[in-house]
């Protein structure tokens, strides 16, 4: 049996999922005449209590889009150093918006509005300005860590505050509800402009939606079109969100129940001296005494497919396709392993 814990982008739609798609009725998005692009949008738009959404190839593109409406040349973003738009995003933020960045620390990837408030920059010529607050829920370098409303309103205070925009990556922003139970119009409230990703939890093929006021929307869509990112039929893809966003978000929490039973076959494994806090759907373990890629390996040989987090790491991601059959197999393996480790 094949297992494959590398990422939730392995799934591949469902059966109901293909019918929506098959059926779904098209027309050109680059000239607003798509209806099922912009039932699509409209959906999440409502969902979040905001005015508007567009929908984009991935999460990079609208994080990127949204990033270069806020900020622009000689301007500052604040985030974490272990940010997705920083690491994964191939240098968009220098090469689409030649903004600065400036990285903060925090655990499990969380940045505090303490250190927000020591971030932004003065008034002074010598300094790029800071315009942008950009946050990530899940975290995914801090083992699908949650924020959760408590935590982020006060960084918005500060914002509003001091004149600057709050983005947030919610690449995996359901997975977090699922487990918070807290309102997405309250999180619409909370953030100027909101990145939510189909192809991950939700299981959908493609696709992403960014979200904010109608303005803001209109602008992106003419940085959406300047990347490359205009698609015609779309809504045979879009017809694939609406159906996630109908039919996956409550089955979630299936993913981290098994997420948090991997957690816990990994804790007891000599090759592992430290598993993250498992909250949502990815684990991150910490390798005692053995590298990544031996590891993974190792792994591979039995049929799990895990992917190296950090020189020391390595992640699992569930899914939609992960059962309990596929978590009953992992056990199993993960077992055999340890024993193969002991007889050597």
């Amino acid at each position: 049996m094949n297992i494959e814990l590398r990422s939730d982008t392995f799934t591949k739609p469902t059966k109901g999922m293909m019918e929506a798609m098959f059926n779904a009725e098209v027309g050109d998005d680059v000239f607003n005449e798509d209806p099922t692009v912009s039932k699509l949008e409209q959906k999440l738009a409502e969902m979040f209590g905001m005015e508007a959404g567009l929908y984009c190839p991935s999460g990079t593109m609208t994080n990127q889009i949204a990033i270069r409406l806020h900020t622009g040349p000689q301007t500052e973003i604040i985030c974490h150093k272990y940010s997705h738009i920083y690491l994964y995003e191939g240098g968009g933020i220098m090469s689409n918006s030649q903004a600065s960045v400036k990285l903060l620390d925090g655990p499990l990837g969380k940045i505090s509005p303490e250190d927000v408030e020591e971030a932004i920059n003065p008034d002074d010529v010598h300094a790029p300005e800071t315009t942008l607050v950009a946050l990530e829920n899940t975290m995914n370098k801090g083992g699908g860590s949650i924020y959760n409303l408590k935590e982020i309103l006060p960084i918005k205070e500060l914002c509003e505050k001091h004149g600057l925009k709050l983005h947030l990556d919610g690449a995996r922003l359901f997975n977090a509800l699922a487990v918070t139970g807290e309102s997405p119009k309250d999180w619409g409230e909370a953030f100027d402009s909101i990145s939510i990703c189909l192809s991950k939890g939700l299981g959908c093929p493609v696709g992403s939606v960014l979200l904010g006021n109608a303005k803001f929307i209109h602008k992106a869509r003419k940085v959406r079109k300047a990347l490359g990112g205009g698609m015609r039929q779309a809504g045979f893809l879009a017809a694939a969100g609406i159906y996630a966003l109908d039919h996956h978000v409550e089955r979630l929490k299936e993913d981290h129940q098994r997420a948090e039973r991997i957690g816990q076959i990994l804790e007891q494994q000599e090759w592992v001296s430290e598993v993250f806090p498992v909250k949502t759907n990815i684990v991150i373990a910490r390798l005692n005494d053995v590298a990544p890629a031996e590891m993974l390996e190792r792994l591979k040989e039995q049929g799990i497919k895990a992917v190296k987090f950090g020189k020391d790491q390595v992640r699992f991601v569930t899914h939609l396709d992960f059962t309990d059959e596929h978590l009953e197999a992992f056990e199993e393996k993960v077992l055999s392993l340890r024993l193969q480790k002991d007889a050597e």
